[in-house]
């Protein structure tokens, strides 16, 4: 049996045991590393192409912002009860994210679209004097349909991952029980 870490123990490795125990935050991190990886997928079939710099870019579909707040707080929900006022607080922090990355981010994309056609527009000289050398960044948020697929797609990773998995550390015993045994 492990002692419990308390937030004042100061025992690093304890604390790294319960971090690799917290199954709610590594399949929440799941659900978010699975859209962000689909969209290499969405990428090949809509624009026909390989682009992998879609892992690191911000925007399109799915969302992986959605997925990781809607997995997360479904696993909150699956821990503690969807009754839980921790679930609503998961949830009600959810929603914002997800209402933000198709309304005020959209908006500011739409918004940085328009400056770069404006200053695309202008003589360079015009240009230089604002500082812009690089146009702006456009796609940073998303579509209501790329936020909904995100939301689905986190809860869609994350429950049966909490149900039939666990944690990475409950995932490392279990293969380090059923491993030998296969082996020898």
């Amino acid at each position: 049996m492990t002692p419990s870490v308390s937030s004042d123990s100061g025992h690093l490795l304890l604390m790294l045991r319960d971090l690799f125990d917290n199954a709610v935050l590594w399949w929440g991190l799941a659900a978010c590393g699975i859209a962000q990886l689909s969209k290499l997928g969405v990428e090949l079939v809509a624009h026909r192409r390989w682009n992998p710099a879609v892992l690191f870019e911000t925007g399109g579909m799915p969302s992986s912002h959605s997925a990781l707040m809607t997995g997360t707080a479904a696993g909150v929900g699956w821990y503690q009860g969807f009754q839980d006022p921790l679930f609503a607080l998961a949830a009600a922090v959810a929603f914002v994210v997800l209402y933000d990355a198709s309304g005020v981010r959209r908006a500011s994309g739409e918004t940085a679209a328009r400056l770069n056609a404006l200053v695309q527009s202008q003589p360079a000289a015009a240009v230089t004097g604002f500082g812009w050398s690089q146009p702006l960044k456009e796609n940073i948020g998303h579509t209501r349909l790329e936020v909904l697929v995100g939301a689905l797609l986190g809860p869609l990773v994350a429950l049966p991952g909490l149900a039939l998995v666990g944690s990475p550390l409950h995932l490392v015993q279990r293969l380090s029980h059923t491993l030998p045994a296969a082996l020898g």
